[in-house]
């Protein structure tokens, strides 16, 4: 038997052929694995607190304090204290002249005297005719009337006695006394200035005790209640260790729009001075969030968003940026839950539907 023999153009179409069905299987092979994008992933957090704190500024002040004022109009004659001066309750602080004050006292004590006077008479004479009636030698009628003139003369002499006293506190008030021991802060008034009735003159706060007043939003008021205790820093040196100060007052929402409203917190005795101006925190009430890596998120035409890895696959999906927590995002979707895996690394080459392979 013959051995077969082959041609050259025989063994060329051969190889070919072999050649092409192998670009085939390569290509079938990579349409049914396609190549997977080397990702880095981090899981959805979600029912975490988180707090809000709000930091609001004031002004430490004392807690008792007073704006003094004369009760009458007159001339300041002589002012005692200077500023800064330490007082005690009761001492005299300053003087006001008034001409009209003295001589007021000195007639109503005189129109007082001239009334007992004759009230005492009155009162003598109504014991006489007693005596006589019973005799039979005044009438009944004549009785009654020494006693109706009895009687509106004792009812004179006590609205003569009300009127010295009226007349004499006036000229008491003449003198401006310290209601409590203190510290004087303030001197709005000079020697020799007319002074009128109501006018601040000095003002005056006590060393014991301190306060802060910051305003708030009415939504605010909700979320502070009587003796809760609120962080308190000091602006001025922010080295010093926050103090804890308690709420002793909260105002009541208006209706006006935009209104803030007072809140007033007590501090701890000793630790901070007066006109040292200060920041009060209140945290509103807490919000469980969802949190994703600040990586994570991506913006684009169509808004932001986040590439969520679920069986190999990465899909695109929206979300609402609420606030960056460190290095954390606090996210609203309806697409995400808390254990989800979301891309933070690798997404240059990531696009909606891409196999991922995860390292």
């Amino acid at each position: 038997m013959k051995p077969l023999l082959r041609s050259p153009l025989t063994i060329f179409v051969a190889l070919a052929v072999t050649v092409l069905a192998g670009c085939r299987a390569g290509d079938v092979a990579s349409e049914t694995q396609p190549e997977r994008v080397s990702v880095r992933v981090a899981e959805v957090t979600g029912g975490e607190t988180h707090d809000i704190p709000l930091h609001f500024s004031g002004i430490v002040r004392a807690t008792r304090r007073a704006t003094l004022t004369f009760q009458v109009s007159g001339t300041l004659k002589e002012r005692s204290v200077e500023l800064g001066q330490e007082v005690q309750a009761g001492e005299v602080l300053a003087r006001v002249y008034n001409p009209a004050l003295a001589p007021a006292r000195d007639s109503a004590r005189a129109r007082l005297d001239e009334l007992i006077t004759q009230y005492d008479q009155a009162r003598r004479e109504w014991e006489r005719s007693s005596r006589l009636h019973e005799r039979g030698v005044v009438s009944e009628q004549g009785l009654e009337q020494i006693a109706a003139r009895r009687d509106g003369l004792k009812a004179s002499v006590a609205t003569a006695e009300a009127a010295l006293a009226e007349a004499s506190r006036m000229l008491q008030e003449s003198e401006l006394r310290a209601p409590f021991s203190g510290r004087v802060e303030a001197l709005l008034m000079e020697a020799d200035e007319f002074v009128a009735a109501g006018q601040p003159v000095i003002r005056l706060s006590s060393p014991e005790g301190r306060e802060v007043e910051v305003r708030v939003p009415a939504y605010l008021l909700d979320h502070v209640s009587l003796n809760q205790e609120l962080p308190v820093w000091s602006v001025q040196d922010r080295t010093q260790p926050v103090q804890a100060g308690a709420v002793v007052e909260i105002a009541q929402a208006g209706a006006i729009r935009g209104e803030l409203h007072p809140v007033l917190v007590s501090l701890p005795a000793g630790t901070l001075e007066a006109g040292e101006p200060v920041e009060v925190g209140i945290t509103p009430v807490q919000i469980e969030s969802t949190t994703v890596p600040l990586l994570s998120v991506i913006r684009s035409a169509e808004g932001t968003r986040v590439y969520r890895v679920e069986g190999g696959v990465a899909r695109r999906v929206p979300v609402n940026v609420d606030r960056v927590i460190g290095e954390r995002v606090v996210v609203r979707s309806e697409a995400l839950s808390p254990g989800d895996q979301v891309v933070y690394a690798g997404m240059t080459r990531l696009t909606d539907g891409d196999a991922v392979e995860v390292r």
